[in-house]
């Protein structure tokens, strides 16, 4: 019995990640905000909108929802790039900002310190699966 109840969650959370979608992401650099000209759409120059770990996203179009994004978490994943840059796990990150770049040149653009935790590659651009928490 014990171990069905284990056996079925491993099962429940390994399909909540089934059911994710996929998008690309690409890595950024600091500064993340520096002045008023480059603070983030979000919650501007407050240092406090960053998580612990600096594990957080800017989002593209897709996912900016004209703001409604801005805190939203999601748990990604890295299924594949070139050259296997892909580390096993999963990260939670947090939205902060709306793309900086025009074009952006993925969905998400992740801070150094989120695609450090699932990619071996600080240059690569990846594809991840992700799902809001």
């Amino acid at each position: 019995m014990r171990f069905l109840v284990i056996f079925a969650i491993v099962v429940l959370g390994l399909i909540s990640l089934v059911l994710g979608d996929i998008c690309t992401a690409a890595s950024y650099g600091p500064p993340y905000i520096q002045s008023l000209n480059a603070a983030t759409r979000c919650n501007g120059n407050r240092q406090d909108q960053f998580p612990p770990g600096n594990l957080f996203v800017a989002v593209s179009e897709g996912l900016w929802d004209n703001g409604a994004a801005c805190g939203r978490r999601y748990r990604l994943r890295c299924l594949s790039g070139n050259n296997k840059p892909c580390k096993d796990g999963t990260i939670d990150v947090k939205v902060v900002d709306y793309c900086p770049r025009s074009p952006c040149p993925s969905t998400l653009l992740m801070s150094s310190n989120a695609f450090a935790a699932i990619s071996n590659s600080p240059t690569a651009k990846i594809n991840v699966e992700y799902i809001q928490i």
